[in-house]
């Protein structure tokens, strides 16, 4: 299941160009049930089945407005501080995932 959300965020990444538009080394590779993408080494993003998340400063927000959910790695699990969780990426245009990839990238802690 994992290579299945890897190709997905590798093929997002590839359409939007992300490599082009920073200068950190950026690794994407499978991640529990999903795929977790690298800057520098360190995490700042992931396609799951649950959906497409990022670690970016505003992720409470973006949960308080109902934008995102809070990210989980089970059902019942505790909720992952600083992420914001996107479910069904694949019906919301592409373009908007550009933006929070960048920010993710640029605070990766």
């Amino acid at each position: 299941m994992a290579k299945v959300y890897l190709e997905k965020l590798s093929q997002l990444m590839s359409d939007l160009h992300i490599h082009d538009q920073v200068s950190v080394e950026l690794e994407a590779k499978h991640f529990f049930t999903g795929a977790a993408l690298f800057a520098d080494k360190e995490i700042c993003a992931s396609w799951s089945p649950g959906g497409l998340a990022f670690k970016i400063s505003e992720s409470e927000g973006l949960i308080a407005s109902g934008k995102a959910k809070p990210l989980r790695y089970s059902e019942n699990g505790r909720m992952k501080k600083g992420y914001a969780m996107f479910e069904n990426p694949e019906d919301t245009d592409q373009q908007i995932w550009n933006n929070y990839f960048l920010k993710a990238i640029e605070q990766r802690a």
